[in-house]
């Protein structure tokens, strides 16, 4: 994504930001697996309450990007979780704080982002990264350990490809994989380990797992694209009926 989201804010206000979505990430997590349900509420709040500070604290395309990638989660979800199969949660549900979260960590890519691909070292890892997955995810697939997870590499190549915005797909790639490899080391999920369907191996988690954020990105560009500007200030100022006055002050 190439807009330049967040880059209103000076450098400190945007540290905090990647601080408080680290943490709620990580402590959510913590909280979900260690208390059961009440973990698992609590961990809802405190990622709302994350989330409504970062649209309080966003124009009206952030807003925008916030609820689209909420929704468009959700949906997604609803779709590979609960329809597909393709992985469960410890409760054999979708937590409330997962669409939302997903929200969080693409807004910590978009940071992350617009930052390394400017410094020499962030260049030199969009150019050397993929390959490195590349060569992976052959070995994956030759192994026949994670087959699905080099499936869904094709859809990370894809996207570097042909996609605009190169350093948020490699940067939500890593970003992805870290917190993947931290929920299920929790068992807040579980992939499943033969993709139904396909009947492709699948690791816990696939290591490609990141590339379904390549077309959550995809998603949200698109209908940003397309919706006039007018409309989604009128959505987002609906959806978040008095926060205009807080983001204002």
């Amino acid at each position: 994504m190439d807009r330049h989201l967040w880059q209103h804010l000076d450098g400190r206000r945007l540290v905090l930001i990647a601080l408080n979505i680290v943490a709620v990430i990580a402590g959510g997590l913590a909280l979900d697996i260690r208390f059961g349900w009440w973990g698992q509420h609590a961990a809802t709040v405190w990622t709302l309450a994350v989330w409504g500070w970062l649209y309080c604290l966003g124009r009206a395309e952030e807003r925008g990007v916030l609820i689209l990638c909420t929704a468009i989660a959700g949906i997604g979800e609803v779709v590979l979780s609960l329809g597909w199969g393709i992985y469960d949660y410890q409760f054999h549900n979708v937590p409330l704080f997962v669409p939302p979260g997903h929200a969080l960590l693409m807004t910590l890519g978009l940071i992350a982002a617009d930052k390394l691909v400017k410094l020499k070292a962030g260049r030199a890892f969009q150019a050397i990264f993929p390959w490195i997955a590349f060569i992976y995810a052959g070995f994956a697939w030759w192994r026949d350990f994670d087959r699905f997870g080099t499936l869904l590499f094709g859809v990370f190549a894809i996207c570097m490809i042909f996609g605009r915005s190169k350093m948020l797909y490699a940067t939500m790639f890593v970003a992805a994989l870290l917190m993947e490899l931290y929920g299920t080391a929790l068992g807040n999920w579980r992939w499943i380990a033969v993709t139904p369907g396909l009947n492709l191996s699948a690791f816990n988690p696939p290591f490609s797992a990141g590339a379904f954020y390549c077309l959550l990105d995809l998603l949200v560009l698109a209908a940003l694209t397309t919706w006039p500007p007018s409309k989604l200030q009128a959505a987002t100022v609906a959806a978040g009926a008095g926060t205009t006055d807080a983001s204002s002050r």
